[in-house]
């Protein structure tokens, strides 16, 4: 995808290339300009998948890492492609660490039920966003990561080490959960 070509002839995903990669080379001023174009993103995800409360933390924690990991750039794909993978990254190691458990996916219905039980004080209007953090943490890293950032189930799998007939389930409990939060069943 070419983006608007400025009136000097330099399409921004050029002079974004060009950004990566002086900023590879220790271009501070560089990866300042990319931290600016990419960080609303990058938070708006640290945000959905951690949490309101880790979001900040996630958010640097993210772009420390892609100073360090820019030399192995590629540019297979767009660089803001490459910083939201590294971003997923960093969030669902963050998250094993943190829990010292590799099983974050609950498969377990009542868990879910439970969580789709408890209605918010009265007068509270639950929004999309409220009942997303609801959600048992799998299930709304597959939500996420499906309905809202268009992963395949396939790359789901692949990203968060399960078959994708386990994400395939996984988002139905969570689309179903959230039905029932957004309904106030």
């Amino acid at each position: 995808m070419t983006l608007s070509t400025p009136a000097d002839g330099v399409s921004q995903s050029d002079a974004e290339t060009l950004e990566v990669r002086r900023a590879a080379t220790g271009d501070e001023g560089a990866f300042e300009r990319l931290y600016h174009r990419h960080v609303a993103r990058i938070h708006t995800l640290a945000r959905r998948m951690a949490g309101p409360d880790s979001a900040d933390e996630v958010t640097q924690d993210v772009f420390v890492r892609a100073w360090g990991k820019l030399p192995t750039f590629r540019g297979e794909s767009a660089f803001g492609t490459w910083l939201y993978r590294l971003a997923v990254n960093v969030v669902l190691t963050r998250r094993r660490r943190e829990r010292g458990d590799r099983h974050a996916l609950i498969d377990d219905d009542a868990t879910l039920e439970q969580q789709a039980a408890r209605l918010p004080p009265t007068g509270i209007r639950l929004d999309l966003e409220a009942a997303m953090s609801r959600l048992p943490e799998g299930s709304r890293q597959v939500f996420i990561l499906h309905d809202i950032e268009g992963w395949t189930h396939e790359e789901i799998a692949n990203q968060l080490g399960m078959v994708p007939g386990t994400s395939k389930s996984q988002l139905s409990r969570a689309r179903s959960a959230l039905r029932r939060m957004l309904d106030g069943q």
